[in-house]
């Protein structure tokens, strides 16, 4: 088991959203975590990666223990995160914005190469080095901010809603390049608005609501059972998006 939540409480200030959740992450894996709005999906990512108040449980990532660590520490651990929104350094160039995410290695020679990784994982990028990330388009900005995350070689990627915002040709690209990265050998647990999407590219599942656990299985297990179908996908545009 790579990752584990046990009964985790979690909020912002003296708001609570998260009471009691657990799952677990295993080596080689695709989670889909997924819920209504409000849920607490992406609270979980955010108390995982130290962001916000931990209020109780256990949260433990290959062996560690992350209670009280710091962000930078959680990361060189081999936790990668991809916040949502397409965050990138708008006046940094491609190549400075993957560096960024490299800040904590000190071996050029890895850096290099993980910058040749991303490079091969998404060719658009590799195309244009020099160009600065905040005239990029908003599917090429996403691919940036997936690469970055990937500059330390993580053991584990988390995805917080990586379709958001994108036309469907690029929400079937990033669900791709997904797919290609687990293939390759990287665990990864996403939170996804387009749940349906999610779940068919996922070994298993968790279905969140009100910061609580509410259903989980298989990624099929899911897709199948009709009280998920009715309550969590069935107004789910699985080609939704609006972002060229």
């Amino acid at each position: 088991m790579l990752l584990e939540l046990r009964q985790v409480e979690a909020g912002y200030g003296s708001i609570q959203i998260l009471h009691g959740v657990s799952l677990h992450v295993n080596a080689g894996e695709v989670v889909a975590v997924i819920g209504p709005n409000g849920a607490g999906k992406s609270t979980t990512f955010k108390v995982i990666m130290g962001f916000i108040a931990y209020l109780g449980g256990e949260i433990v990532f290959d062996g560690h223990n992350l209670i009280g660590q710091r962000p930078n520490r959680i990361l060189a651990l081999g936790l990668g995160y991809v916040p949502q929104g397409r965050v990138v350094f708008s006046q940094m160039t491609v190549r400075e914005n993957l560096e960024m995410g490299a800040y904590l290695e000190r071996d050029g020679a890895k850096i290099r190469t993980s910058m040749e990784y991303v490079f091969s994982l998404f060719p658009r990028l590799g195309e244009r080095p020099r160009q600065l990330a905040g005239s990029m388009s908003g599917g090429e900005q996403q691919m940036l901010s997936m690469g970055r995350a990937l500059m330390m070689r993580p053991k584990m990627l988390m995805l917080d809603e990586p379709s958001l915002g994108l036309s469907p040709r690029l929400v079937d690209e990033v669900f791709a390049k997904t797919v290609e990265m687990a293939r390759a050998g990287l665990t990864v647990m996403l939170v996804e608005q387009n749940a349906a999407r999610a779940l068919e590219i996922s070994d298993r599942g968790y279905v969140l609501e009100l910061g609580r656990n509410r259903f989980e299985g298989t990624g099929r297990e899911l897709l199948g059972n009709p009280e998920v179908r009715r309550m969590y996908l069935g107004g789910d545009a699985a080609r939704g998006g609006t972002d060229p």
